[in-house]
């Protein structure tokens, strides 16, 4: 199979390999956030092997979903068909077909954005369930690859179907952003030779999204190339926001207005205090917006360090949702090289320093390979108190960035900082961090050995306050792969 022009994806080319060595049918789940690769992973895996290849398409009636199916078909066979009246009949063509192939051979189909196909009342999913069931899953040379963007779709009406579907795929892959190791191997295919400072802040706008990387030009630098692609008129990410939720939601204005508002709090927001801000009620449906936000990559789930489940934090995790919010909604148009411009402005500032706590949790499994606890069981979390919930006298609140509650009865508190030099600890940052601690051992009743842990961009400047770190995580660790 071809597979030398893919960056990292090591892992899914070895499970789409077993898949093809096994001796029965197999039903492959793909997917994952939109514009992460799925369709090229699949193509250059199985370059010049189908025998069926199929694409969705986006809010089309099932009249035409069905005549381009036939004419796809068509094409494929050299037999001019019909178009069938409905999803079973045209399921039905596609059995003749890969039934007169040679029986010694495998058969491999795949049908890209699959969700799309599944139109109000177009009877798709049930013809589906019948073709897999009654004919497909007894195939034991064929190898079915379905893919879709729609993750909540995918998760629902596929990986997590009760129905005819139910405990039938043999292989259900999420497809991941690439990791800073695999983005800076990306960019140097391209010839773009950054330092890695750039490939971070890279990385907190456009995350590691291969059809984002793609549009970056190699004889621009960084601040020119994010200038031209969001901020100049027309430039090609400047609309991709409301594009990229209204095809994954029925209903995204809902979906952005939760983002949204997450958005604004830097810590995230529980459940209860989502649906206070925005008046979504606490019920089905926001449960099921929040799980598809979280499906597709959008929102990340995380819990509060010595909580009970229902103080899970949500967070906003998609870089360039983030990005988009922050600097795009309300500023595009206004100055084409706004991104050069505010080299050294607070905000972007501000906005890096945030974001590169993204980045680190991300990146966690790179941190604690750093720390040397790779191999010990431990939960990442957050953890925060106002000053109005502390039973410390004088209390003014405090919080950190990142816990990892290790089992080996350790836990690493994590202050994170992204900075052009190395970071200085004075006398000030000193004593807050000394405030952090006494504050999360008395609210939390911790009983563990503290570690202070520092991540930041180049390290920590050597004088008389550094003592109180205990580890020490640079960002040239976050690109170590694992």
């Amino acid at each position: 199979m071809e597979t030398n022009r893919l960056i990292g994806r090591k892992e899914e080319c070895e499970r789409l390999t077993r898949c093809l060595n096994e001796i029965d049918a197999q039903l492959v789940i793909l997917y994952g956030r939109r514009r992460v690769g799925k369709t090229y992973l699949i193509n250059r895996f199985f370059e010049g092997k189908f025998d069926f290849r199929f694409t969705g398409i986006f809010e089309e009636v099932k009249a035409v979903q069905l005549k381009n199916f036939t004419n796809e078909l068509s094409r494929q066979t050299g037999i001019q068909y019909d178009v069938p009246k409905n999803w079973t009949d045209a399921f039905g063509l596609l059995r003749t077909y890969l039934e007169n192939l040679p029986k010694e051979n495998k058969k491999i189909v795949f049908f890209d954005e699959m969700p799309w196909m599944d139109t109000k009342n177009s009877g798709f999913l049930s013809a589906f369930e019948w073709f897999w069931n009654d004919w497909g899953s007894t195939c034991d040379n064929l190898v079915f690859i379905v893919c879709g963007s729609a993750t909540s779709w995918m998760s629902e009406k596929i990986a997590n179907n009760k129905g005819g579907l139910f405990n039938r795929q043999t292989c259900s892959i999420y497809l991941k952003p690439f990791n800073l190791s695999e983005v800076e191997k990306y960019l140097e295919s391209r010839q773009i030779y950054w330092s890695r400072y750039d490939i971070a802040q890279c990385y907190m706008i456009m995350g590691g999204i291969p059809f984002y990387l793609r549009l970056l030009d190699p004889k621009y630098d960084f601040n020119v190339n994010i200038d031209r692609l969001f901020f100049k008129l027309k430039g090609e990410l400047w609309n991709e926001f409301n594009h990229l939720y209204q095809t994954l939601f029925s209903n995204s204005e809902k979906y952005i207005q939760i983002v949204e508002t997450i958005e604004k709090k830097k810590s995230g927001l529980t459940r209860t205090e989502i649906s206070d801000k925005t008046g979504i009620a606490t019920n089905g449906k926001l449960t099921k917006m929040l799980n598809d936000l979280v499906d597709s990559g959008f929102l990340r789930k995380y819990p509060f360090y010595d909580k009970k489940k229902k103080e899970t934090i949500y967070q906003v995790s998609d870089y360039y949702t983030l990005f988009y919010l922050r600097f795009i909604k309300d500023n595009y148009g206004k100055d084409e090289h706004a991104w050069s411009n505010m080299n050294d402005n607070p905000k972007r500032r501000a906005w890096a320093g945030l974001t590169f706590e993204q980045l680190c949790k991300d990146h966690i499994n790179e941190i604690k390979q750093k720390l040397g606890i790779s191999g010990v069981l431990s939960e990442t979390s957050t953890w925060y108190i106002k000053g109005s919930q502390s039973d410390m006298e004088d209390s003014k609140g405090a919080q950190i960035d990142m816990v990892i509650d290790r089992r080996d009865h350790v836990v690493n508190l994590c202050e994170i900082k992204f900075s052009v030099n190395e970071f200085e600890i004075d006398k000030n940052y000193d004593m807050a961090i000394r405030n952090k601690i006494e504050a999360f051992n008395h609210n939390t009743n911790c009983r563990k050995t503290i570690q202070v842990t520092m991540i930041t961009t180049y390290g920590i400047k050597n004088n008389k306050y550094r003592g109180i770190v205990g580890k020490e995580v640079v960002l040239d660790d976050l690109f170590h792969s694992i």
